[in-house]
């Protein structure tokens, strides 16, 4: 094992001591839920996209066909909370649609393809980045991908796991080299919970980091 390689498992070790080991109990794994909550979370905090995606689920049963066919307005007005709600709201429904024109009103096809393919046929889906598909291939289809949302993408840079301009593949595909498999899911969760406890984007708390000894961020 390179030294580089017993760091990132050094910090994981850390990580999982702190925190504790991220369990899958209560967490979305219908595939079609876990899109919509996906897309509401976009620029959004999490307290705030759980009461837009409650909002949403009293006024409408979380199907394609129910949103498809749902008022707009009504969308929108569930999701006004989460911001951004009108653009949110049109691709709810422009999703929902293609999900039943293109898959017969189910996402259920990712268990079935292998992980590459899988995540192709979601990134053709409107509102579905590299992040939505690869959130989806880990929580729904338990596939061996690492999603990089904004605490993961700053907590990898900042321990310096991955170059500082490195775009979305290029840290996923780091990460997912320092990292085996059966991994994937801690490093996403506990790199989230750093990142939202102690190395936020604003004034990170290196004085009670628990991986500080191994962040060079925290020397500067």
């Amino acid at each position: 094992m390179d030294e580089e390689t017993r760091r990132a498992e050094q910090v994981l070790e850390t990580l999982k001591a702190h925190f504790g080991v991220p369990q899958l109990v209560g967490v979305e794994n219908d595939p079609f839920n876990l899109l919509v909550r996906t897309i509401i979370s976009q620029s959004t905090a999490e307290a705030n996209t759980q009461r837009a995606y409650q909002n949403l689920s009293r006024k409408f049963s979380i199907e394609p066909k129910v949103l498809a066919n749902a008022e707009i307005a009504e969308i929108e007005e569930a999701l006004k909370v989460a911001g951004l709600h009108r653009n949110k709201a049109r691709v709810l429904k422009r999703v929902a649609a293609q999900v039943l024109e293109k898959f017969n009103g189910s996402l259920s096809f990712i268990h079935d393809l292998t992980m590459e393919n899988a995540r192709r046929e979601l990134m053709r889906l409107p509102g579905v980045g590299p992040k939505t598909a690869d959130v989806l291939l880990l929580f729904s289809a338990q596939k061996p991908t690492l999603p990089v949302d904004t605490h993961v993408n700053r907590v990898s840079k900042r321990l310096n796991l991955v170059p500082m301009d490195a775009g979305y593949d290029v840290v996923r595909e780091r990460l997912q080299k320092l990292y085996p498999p059966d991994e994937y899911l801690s490093v996403h969760l506990l790199f989230i919970s750093l990142g939202r406890k102690y190395c936020r984007a604003l004034r990170p708390a290196h004085a009670v980091c628990p991986v500080r000894k191994f962040c060079p961020s925290a020397e500067t």
